[in-house]
């Protein structure tokens, strides 16, 4: 009696194995990926910095196993791993398409030369950000890199509408000296950031009188002075420390 039940048993647990197992094959991909391929890839992506190509070839090695095998996730991290992608959705409809929607990082600045500042204040490492000169340039420690942002929006509103000078760049050094660079060249430093709102405020209250009857604007200023700055014009070997008041 033993005996027979015990073989009853034997024979459900194949059974059930033999009806499982086709399942699991194709989920994992261990057979018939060639009967559900997945043959078309859909994209939706600005494709301003991100090609078609690109994607193909992240995409390309998750899909050899078939549509059920297909593991999203894989494909997810593919694309997302490309220097431009900022997040990736992904899904699958049936029978045989993968839908991808990508959205491209957007980038705010240049970071130490060679990296980029995204609008999301994310730093990130991308093809030919060296030559992206339309952007603003910051520079500073990496540990800093909110502090330096911060201050570029507090000098660019401190020049807005005056003396017609524009902010193009900030720049922290090691030593905590902050300076920033004009749309013309010029660098201006300012020092201590304690400070940044007087002494900018100062250089813009006069200079105006000092650019008057000038052709081109200044090549260098110090701000670093209690009762002044010094100002190189270019061109020159001269510097002018203007006195302007306590």
């Amino acid at each position: 009696m033993k005996g027979a039940a015990a073989t009853r048993i034997v024979a459900w647990g194949i059974a059930i194995t033999l009806v499982v197992l086709p399942v699991v094959g194709v989920m994992q991909g261990w057979f018939a990926a060639g009967r559900w391929p997945v043959t078309q890839l859909k994209v939706e992506a600005e494709f301003a910095h991100v090609s078609a190509e690109q994607i193909r070839s992240a995409v390309l090695p998750s899909l050899g196993k078939g549509f059920f095998a297909t593991d999203l996730e894989d494909v997810r991290h593919a694309i997302g791993s490309l220097p431009w992608v900022e997040s990736v959705e992904v899904r699958k409809r049936w029978p045989d398409t993968l839908l991808v929607r990508i959205y491209e990082r957007q980038p705010f600045a240049r970071w130490n030369e060679n990296r980029l500042i995204s609008r999301q204040g994310l730093v990130f490492d991308a093809p030919g950000a060296d030559q992206m000169g339309d952007l603003p340039r910051l520079s500073g420690p990496d540990s800093r890199l909110a502090e330096v942002v911060s201050f570029y929006a507090q000098a660019r509103k401190a020049f807005e509408g005056r003396a017609q000078l524009s902010i193009v760049g900030v720049s922290l050094s090691e030593r905590g000296s902050w300076s920033v660079t004009t749309d013309s060249g010029a660098q201006i430093v300012i020092g201590d950031r304690d400070q940044a709102d007087r002494r900018l405020a100062r250089f813009l209250d006069v200079y105006p009188q000092l650019v008057a009857g000038r052709h081109g604007g200044f090549a260098y200023a110090d701000l670093r002075y209690t009762n002044g700055f010094a100002i190189r014009w270019p061109d020159t070997a001269t510097t002018a420390t203007p006195k302007v008041g306590s």
